[in-house]
């Protein structure tokens, strides 16, 4: 990764020239702009030189892997020593203007910065400024989605087999999560979600002692880190003999997650794909039973910019990774929901988690 490019374009951005110092404290953006992994840790930009601030549980890995900026060991929380830090500068400049992540700063660590700063500072805010730059990804970036979305793409093989009457929803998530583990992820994205029988309209159940049923649909909602990146996809299977309609909700879905796919291109709105989603199943009659938004970005986290939901403007680039996930839900029923990773690329894009999305009956 090219740290040092990173933080030379943050730095030549608009919100971030009217700073002297910018402080990065979500940590997720501390690893996109100097490639620092640990827990603790604040990267404090400046034209003059970037300082990278953490404690001594991370002397060694620190120096290991912060690029781009020099690496100071405090014995007290980085931000504290940080504060020192911008003290000493102050003494050389007045009125240092120090721009800070407003929406990752707690109320307790802007007031501790508050508190050990000197009149001599202003601080300033922003919002979503390194965000909006990781929404596009580089080439290695991609590289290691792709690698996140093959693993992720494998996992539902492993719990098929054991999809039967009577089978805890753990004992699935367990299964791909063990096979996760194996195929070298670091971890899962987010707590693995299976969801049986009428549990399956709920769109965040996390899996439980819940057991699969006689007849009725499984959702299969997971994915894993591998090298940093996320990967994120559903699945839908069923139990026992479909209803028609079962089938047909399931064909709903279907068709307006293919729709949406198809909306996907640069320089359309985000709104649109989520539009041409809502509108197959507005069709289908079932468009009030779709609950959430159509899809957001992934990289870094799980959820990250952009959001792809009714009425959002962003436009989309080449490079971005989006999910394309819609969903029906239907109280006390059950719920279908299908979702793919996609890259935007110069004319359309391309699906990343391109395993088949037929109805599986089990």
């Amino acid at each position: 990764m090219d740290y040092r490019t990173r933080q030379n374009q943050l730095l030549q951005s608009e919100e971030i020239s009217k700073c002297d110092v910018f402080l990065v404290t979500h940590l997720p953006n501390v690893r996109y702009l100097c490639g620092f992994t640990g827990s603790s840790g604040v990267l404090a930009l400046a034209p003059s030189g970037s300082v990278f601030f953490t404690d001594g549980r991370y002397t060694e890995q620190a120096r290991t892997e912060v690029a781009g900026a020099r690496v100071v060991i405090v014995r007290k929380s980085p931000l504290a020593g940080v504060a020192e830090w911008l003290l000493r500068r102050a003494q050389r400049k007045s009125g240092l203007r120090v721009g800070i992540e407003s929406e990752h700063l707690s109320v307790a660590s802007r007031a501790l910065l508050m508190r050990l700063l000197s009149p001599r500072l202003r601080l300033r805010n922003t919002a979503g400024v390194v965000e909006r730059r990781r929404m596009v990804k580089d080439a290695e970036e991609l590289a290691r989605i792709r690698s996140a979305a093959k693993l992720g793409t494998s996992l539902l093989r492993a719990a098929l087999p054991l999809v039967r009457p009577g089978t805890p929803e753990t004992t699935l998530a367990a299964e791909m999560e063990y096979a996760a583990r194996r195929g070298g992820a670091e971890e899962m994205s987010f707590p693995t979600i299976v969801a049986a029988g009428p549990r399956s309209a709920l769109p965040h159940a996390h899996a439980s002692a819940n057991l699969v049923p006689r007849r009725g649909f499984v959702l299969f909602d997971f994915g894993v880190i591998l090298a940093g990146y996320c990967s994120d996809m559903t699945r839908t299977v069923h139990v026992g003999r479909p209803t028609a309609e079962a089938r047909r909700v399931y064909q709903a879905v279907l068709e307006a997650q293919l729709a949406a796919i198809a909306a996907v291109r640069p320089g359309v709105a985000v709104g649109e794909v989520d539009r041409a989603a809502r509108n197959v199943l507005r069709g289908a009659g079932l468009a009030r039973y779709f609950t959430h938004s159509t899809g957001h970005g992934v990289g870094l986290e799980i959820h990250e910019p952009p959001r792809v939901a009714a009425g959002q403007q962003e436009r989309l680039q080449s490079g971005m990774v989006i999910t394309v996930e819609p969903g029906v839900y239907l109280a006390k029923r059950g719920g279908v929901r299908i979702e793919d990773m996609v890259v935007v690329t110069g004319s359309g894009c391309e699906v990343l988690t391109s395993t088949s999305k037929e109805l599986i009956v089990l």
